[in-house]
């Protein structure tokens, strides 16, 4: 058997929006928003579909926290002054339809996103932008799912009070009926 080893150098899009609220206030508006994922609970789902059903519930705008580290307490003492707040965000049933072509696509699946507070006390959320990362599969239906992750991103970015970025306006309005 032959291993083959490829490089795939792709385009990539970071998205900082900033955000109306301080960031105390912000990081509690995003997880109450994107809430934590329950592991066990799923863990406990006897079929796809439950798990699809209980994916619904737990994730009432698209997507759960799976990891979340506090970078200002990780960097206390250091000379770095930053407020910042580092999430894996996603849904794993949206990934699987990505995951079922192309194992690697988890590589960016879930989402990082970074919450933080600039040098002026202004909140600001950084984020790729899946459609750009999940593009470089070079496979139609994950860069479909990639495009529906850009739109759940942007109502997100809407229901945390950001000014939605252009690049993501067109897709949000051909996404949504309510636009």
């Amino acid at each position: 058997m032959t291993e083959k080893t490829t490089a795939v150098d792709h385009a990539d899009r970071r998205l900082v929006v900033a955000l109306p609220r301080p960031y105390d206030e912000a990081r509690e508006h995003y997880e109450t928003l994107v809430p934590q994922v329950d592991s066990a609970r799923f863990a406990q789902m006897g079929s796809w579909q439950a798990t699809q059903e209980l994916a619904e519930i737990n994730a009432p705008h698209g997507f759960m926290i799976y990891y979340r580290s506090d970078i200002t307490a990780v960097m206390a003492g250091s000379p770095s002054f930053w407020k910042a707040t580092q999430y894996l965000m996603g849904n794993h049933v949206i990934a699987e339809r990505m995951f079922r072509h192309a194992p690697s696509a988890m590589l960016h699946a879930p989402l990082r996103t970074l919450l933080y507070a600039d040098p002026d006390g202004d909140t600001k959320l950084a984020v790729d932008q899946p459609s750009l990362l999940f593009a470089s599969y070079g496979d139609p239906r994950i860069a479909y799912v990639g495009h529906e992750l850009d739109t759940l991103l942007a109502r997100l970015i809407i229901l945390l009070g950001g000014d939605l970025p252009l690049q993501l306006g067109a897709v949000y309005a051909s996404g949504n009926d309510d636009a």
